[in-house]
């Protein structure tokens, strides 16, 4: 009888957590097709907050810019910390152990802080705020999130089928395209999701480091919300939840991600 009653109760647990994180999304979205700007009740179905959104252009700009930037992000810091990841995995050196812990204090260490440090520096060399700035900054949070992923997946590789490659005539770049790269690019893909995730959401580097006039979307909203928030934040964030749903099931489904299908 006790066993039912912590069953139940942990799945109640478990949809009142589910229930906290998905509610506000979905109000939302939900008010994202009402009528009113002011969410006034009883609901009135309406896309006119999408049809306004489709003609802003300081919304679709910022938008624009972020998936840009978040693109580039992912393609530098997937290829510098994939490469990264191997070479911690393949060689023994000086510092190496000094070099992986030192990955988590960038995830660790409050963004804020970062972006403080990011300005001064970049004023201080001379590259000052700006777009190829918040790139920079982007891809040195990114890089942490994907090695720690792809060495999660390298964890699992077994070293012995590089050396039989090698064994049979293999250099190293046949091994790794042929028999690492192979096992780890569901951690490639896993790291590029996070990469991209990390860059579009940021919102205190690209605050610090962007010029004005020149803000990403994080920034826009944020900015929005201090002048006057209007229903075209939650069109706009109605869509960006739509296809990050679209991307997560469709990389599930044909994504193991080390696991069954």
């Amino acid at each position: 009888m006790s066993g039912v009653l912590l069953t139940r109760l942990g799945k109640l647990w478990l949809l009142s957590i589910l229930f906290f994180l998905y509610a506000p999304i979905l109000v939302m979205a939900f008010m994202s097709f009402n009528a009113s700007q002011y969410y006034q009740l009883p609901f009135e179905f309406s896309l006119k907050w999408y049809e306004k959104l489709a003609l802003n252009t300081e919304i679709l700009d910022a938008a624009t810019r972020s998936i840009a930037i978040a693109i580039v992000t992912t393609v530098v810091a997937t290829v510098l910390g994939t490469a990264a990841s191997v070479a911690l995995f393949r060689f023994e050196f000086r510092g190496k152990r000094f070099l992986q812990v030192m990955l988590f204090p960038p995830i660790a260490i409050p963004w804020l802080i970062t972006g403080t440090a990011m300005l001064i520096f970049f004023f201080g060399i001379g590259l000052g705020r700006g777009t190829p700035s918040v790139i920079i900054g982007h891809v040195a949070l990114a890089i942490p999130y994907v090695i720690v992923v792809v060495s999660a997946r390298l964890a699992t590789f077994d070293a012995t089928l590089e050396e039989a490659a090698r064994s049979l005539g293999a250099n190293a770049w046949t091994v790794t395209r042929r028999v690492t790269f192979p096992w780890i690019v569901p951690g490639i893909i896993a790291g590029a999701l996070f990469a991209f995730a990390v860059s579009f959401d940021q919102f205190v580097i690209s605050y610090f480091l962007s010029e004005p006039g020149d803000s990403t979307l994080p920034v826009l909203i944020y900015t929005s919300i201090r002048k006057g928030f209007t229903p075209e934040i939650n069109a706009i964030s109605t869509i960006i939840i739509s296809l990050s749903m679209v991307v997560m099931l469709i990389a599930a489904r044909f994504s193991n991600f080390g696991g069954e299908r």
